[in-house]
């Protein structure tokens, strides 16, 4: 089969270099950001090195997080950096005003943590506050735009709460590269252009973002334009001047709660007492065997881990290296383990701080061999219902009514020292609840809970309640191999995203890929029963025959955005997902 045939239109391979020694060079950048510099999906190339790396979804950012790296800092100062120019060059995806879920390795220590930067329900929410009057869940795009979506955002407070605790240069410095590209300009990528054209309507709906994404003639922001942001400058230099109680007390904070507040025609209630009471939660990582290796990520309120440890611990029972990328087979073990897992997923997961969950029992060896036995079929499932896993509390949930539609970005970094670092990070939809102060955008994250809080009286595990941390997909996944981190992979993509890991680490660690092989295979999901295949891919071939298999099939974008670290020995290799513009910079 052809898999690098994917005739996907992507945004270049080049590394952007936006610190002021390089300034020379920034007609090669703005050159290199032009729309016709895109090419297909076969164009990124693995990247090694033995000393440092970063990989994250956009090159101005890798470059930032390079820049802190070849200056000393180690891997959570170039996380802040890298966090910080994202929230900046790709402000649809993830920024300040989100949140994010960070798994790290401390190599002194020999320890593996997760860190949850999730954000929070606010207090004052009630059941209701995505129903109508007739108690009927509201159109998602109804309750996203505008203030009633907005969970106070946790992003920040999770950068300086692992600075302080893993850091090592000083805060101040980790903010320079940021605020010079916002005070400079920054050259708007073809990726970025496109999704503001898509989102006119939802975007020019509140004065702050229609000023700053549309020019004064009504049009959109263009590829290749020179965009600055003043105002974010400003609220970087005062959270590096006054650390994370610039944003979360003060004027930052009342700005905040002022315009989800007075948000024209959907407030929220989000409050000045729900910032200043945010806290970042470190958490044990969840952990799941798979053939020689632990796969190990953020556990609840996400469901990655769980759900893709699931998937994995299925996949384990199953020879998928000696059947191979090309057996219909291989894709259908994978297709029904992910459905499997996913039933569990919508009937227990949720933020374990407020509902029991059987987190253990849903990976407990004995249920996964016994959720594997499903698998032993020549055809699809008929039907993939939830299991039941082990657990002392008697309460069962209602399944989930939640929707997460893709977004998010993800970035993996290892420093000199071996410390590894692989964060995920969000405002949920493209763009959030769209409305934006101070130079960033407010998340709507408190769309990922259940719109519906009860099923026929039985309640559902992610109903929406005061301080809540709604369930997530977003997998940030450490692999490690004889007790070291072996690779440092995620994606953005909503609940799409356990999908895309799950085929990477297939890739890679059964198929004999390469790891930028691995990530370039075509997008092949199947979540709630119906095969869905990456259009304009090779998957497109594969309907007939997963058709044949009695899967439904539908063809439609999936656009993961992978970007992957792999360790072994002195060796460092790097790969990123042509299917956005990400960049891996290594020495």
């Amino acid at each position: 089969m052809e898999w690098n045939h994917l005739g996907r239109h992507a945004v270049l391979a080049c590394s952007l270099l936006a610190f002021p020694a390089l300034a020379d060079q920034g007609q090669q950048v703005a050159d290199q950001l032009a729309p016709e510099a895109a090419t297909g999906l076969n164009q990124q190339q693995l990247v090694t090195g033995q000393e440092w790396m970063v990989a994250s979804a956009n090159p101005y950012a890798s470059e930032a997080g390079a820049e802190i790296l070849r200056q000393g800092g180690n891997a959570i100062d170039a996380m802040v950096a890298v966090q910080l120019v994202l929230g900046l060059t790709e402000p649809q995806s993830s920024g300040i005003g989100g949140g994010a879920f960070l798994v790290y390795w401390d190599n002194k220590k020999n320890a593996l943590t997760t860190f949850d930067g999730r954000e929070t329900a606010p207090l004052a929410v009630t059941p209701l506050i995505f129903q109508d009057k007739q108690g009927e869940p509201l159109k998602f795009f109804d309750a996203v735009v505008g203030g009633r979506s907005v969970g106070t955002p946790g992003t920040v407070r999770l950068m300086w709460h692992t600075h302080q605790r893993h850091g090592k240069l000083a805060w101040q410095k980790l903010f320079e590269p940021a605020i010079k590209l916002a005070e400079d300009g920054f050259v708007v990528s073809p990726r970025l252009a496109e999704l503001v054209d898509k989102d006119q309507a939802h975007l020019k709906r509140f004065d702050t973002t229609r000023a700053y994404f549309f020019n004064e003639d009504g049009t959109p922001i263009q590829a290749g334009q020179q965009l600055k942001n003043p105002a974010y400058a400003d609220t970087l230099t005062r959270i590096a001047e006054r650390g994370a109680s610039a944003f979360y007390t003060g004027a930052i904070a009342k700005d905040i709660v002022d315009t989800v507040r007075k948000a024209p025609g959907n407030p929220g209630v989000l409050s000045a007492m729900d910032l200043a009471i945010y806290q970042v939660k470190e958490r044990p990582a969840v952990c799941a065997p798979y053939r020689k290796f632990e796969v190990c990520g953020m556990g609840p309120p996400s469901s990655g881990a769980l759900t893709l440890g699931q998937i994995m611990g299925m996949l384990n029972h199953y020879p998928l290296s000696e059947m191979g990328a090309d057996d219909p087979n291989s894709w259908r073990l994978l297709g029904d383990a992910s459905r499997l897992a996913f039933a569990d997923r919508g009937h227990y997961m949720a933020d374990s701080d407020y509902v029991p969950m059987p987190t253990e029992g849903l990976l407990a060896e004995g249920y996964l061999e016994q959720r594997a036995a499903l698998l032993k079929t020549d055809q699809a499932l008929v039907d993939a219902p939830h299991g039941q896993p082990n657990w002392q509390h008697a309460m069962r949930y209602a399944m989930d009514e939640s929707i997460e539609l893709p977004s998010t970005s993800h970035f993996s970094i290892v420093d000199k020292d071996r410390n590894v670092v692989s964060i995920t990070t969000t405002i949920e939809n493209g763009f959030g609840s769209r409305l934006m102060v101070r130079g960033f955008l407010l998340n709507n994250e408190l769309t990922d809970f259940s719109f519906r809080s009860h099923n026929n009286g039985v309640p559902i595990a992610n109903r929406v309640e005061p301080g809540k941390r709604p369930r997530s997909s977003m997998a940030p996944t450490i692999v490690m191999k004889e007790n070291k981190p072996y690779l440092a992979i995620g994606s953005p993509g909503g609940s799409q995203i356990i999908g895309y890991v799950a085929k990477t680490l297939v890739g890679y660690l059964d198929w004999n890929l390469d790891l930028q092989q691995a990530i370039n295979l075509p997008n092949m999901n199947n979540r709630f029963g119906s095969f869905e295949l990456e259009q304009d891919t090779a998957a497109e071939q594969w309907a007939p025959k997963l058709e044949a298999l009695g899967f439904k099939t539908q063809i439609k974008p999936l656009n993961s955005g992978v970007q992957a670290i792999s360790i072994d020995g002195k060796q460092l290799t790097g790969a990123a997902d042509p299917r956005r513009e990400g960049k891996v910079i290594a020495k």
